[in-house]
């Protein structure tokens, strides 16, 4: 008995380190239970850091401490995320990568190997930020993503080191 009483106050320990970890620049907006067991869906807003005026919302899958105690699996979520991005007004773009993907967010999904991410990739051909949320694993990569796309002709957009050729819009350059 108590044995078991540890191997659970080790659980509800190492749950708690989990839920601590690598929340980094996100406000948590709320949660929507799911079942009975206290699963939940959790949404946490993101602003992009290099990118005013565009907020992400990214949704992902808790489960609570009775669902790990039935499936075994202690230290892991799921790698299931959604993830929306929209402009909240003039958006003023600093110091991005133009030829390859740049990271935003990232919240571990378990205690040591998995981790959920948002990344930026800028489409120059289409003048638009694309945000894809996924998951990283140690090894056997998760092909579960969720994509969001900001256009940015039309919008009012401050390019902060120099409009990159072809982008068009309201576009202001300043250095």
């Amino acid at each position: 008995m108590l044995k078991r009483l540890a191997s659970l106050g080790l659980v509800v320990a190492l749950t708690g380190v989990l839920a601590a970890c690598g929340n980094n620049n996100s406000t948590n907006v709320g949660s929507v239970g799911v079942d009975w067991t206290g699963n939940d869906i959790a949404v946490e807003a993101v602003p992009d850091p290099e990118v005013k005026g565009v907020v992400c919302h990214v949704a992902y899958f808790n489960r609570s401490l009775l669902d790990r105690l039935q499936q075994g699996n202690w230290f892991e979520d799921p790698s299931y995320s959604a993830v929306d991005c929209t402009a909240q007004g003039p958006i003023t773009i600093g110091d991005i990568n133009l030829k390859g993907g740049e990271e935003i967010f990232k919240q571990s999904r378990s205690l040591i190997w998995k981790s959920l991410r948002v990344s930026r990739i800028y489409d120059a051909t289409n003048n638009s930020l694309i945000y894809l949320a996924h998951a990283r694993e140690l090894q056997q990569g998760s092909g579960k993503m969720s994509l969001s796309v900001v256009p940015l002709n039309g919008a009012e957009v401050t390019w902060s080191k120099g409009a990159p050729q072809g982008a068009t819009g309201g576009v202001t350059t300043t250095q």
